[in-house]
């Protein structure tokens, strides 16, 4: 979820459970067990989440869920996919530790993020809410319900991931939809942030953004919420800003990655 998977969006400000359980009892977060037995679940990606210092794991309930992630298909009925949030081990100046790949040492767990999809569900939501047939709740690290998350907040980050299946992971494991081998990018997405942050071009000028990291990102404009195509580690995406005018942009998968481009 989360904001990768499934990424995450319980990070937000907190908003009341009331919110999401007033158009019926029968919807909410606590519609959804700990999944107790998390650990015999199918381990399908591992992700660095340098804007937060975390090291978060991504299980599935089953391999035929996976096998659907890599198709592009929608997840089987009654999937559980489960986010484990750990802190990053951490140096004396707070930056994380890595082992010889370059991965993130894993520290402290921190707690759990679910989504568990189930024929039926969804349906009490309305229709600029409802994420298909999935639900979300997170849990301590003791398994105990956390009542404070940002529920609101799980829905909205997945809401413009429809088209696959809102699970955000999903574009990690069957490939993005930018291109390659297409010459030096104006921004380098690297470590969770756009470099350089700000940039300034011509109009008609093409302003080229690459993925150097390991997780998915997608580039948003603000205002329009026009959307790149999902790019893995080694994609590019180009946009022609046709206008004069300042246009700020986010990451459509980690909304605190934030940019702007000029156009004057």
């Amino acid at each position: 979820m989360k904001r990768s998977l499934v990424t995450v969006c319980i990070l937000a400000l907190p908003i009341a459970v009331a919110l999401l359980t007033a158009r019926s009892s029968t919807a909410g977060p606590e519609k959804i067990e700990f999944p107790a037995n998390w650990e015999k679940y199918v381990l399908y990606t591992i992700v660095d989440r340098y804007d937060v210092k975390q090291y978060r794991e991504l299980y599935a309930s089953s391999q035929e869920a996976v096998d659907a992630m890599k198709r592009g298909q929608p997840l089987p009925d009654r999937t559980v996919l489960v986010l484990v949030q750990y802190k990053a081990q951490a140096d004396a100046q707070g930056n994380p530790l890595k082992n010889a790949s370059g991965r993130f040492l894993k520290g402290d767990r921190i707690g759990f993020t679910v989504m568990e999809k189930r024929q039926g569900w969804g349906a009490e939501y309305p229709g600029d809410l409802r994420n298909g047939e999935w639900e979300y709740s997170a849990f301590g690290t003791d398994g105990r319900f956390n009542a404070n998350a940002n529920y609101t907040g799980c829905f909205q980050c997945h809401k413009p991931h429809e088209k696959q299946d809102f699970v955000i992971s999903l574009a990690g494991l069957m490939g993005g939809g930018g291109t390659t081998g297409t010459g030096a990018p104006d921004v380098r997405i690297s470590g969770f942030s756009f470099g350089p942050p700000r940039l300034t071009a011509a109009p008609g000028q093409a302003v080229m953004w690459i993925n150097n990291d390991d997780s998915p990102h997608q580039i948003t404009l603000t205002a329009s919420k026009a959307r790149g195509p999902v790019l893995t580690k080694g994609q590019s995406y180009s946009h022609t800003f046709a206008a004069a005018g300042t246009y700020d942009y986010v990451c459509g998968l980690h909304p605190n990655m934030k940019g702007q481009v000029e156009v004057k």
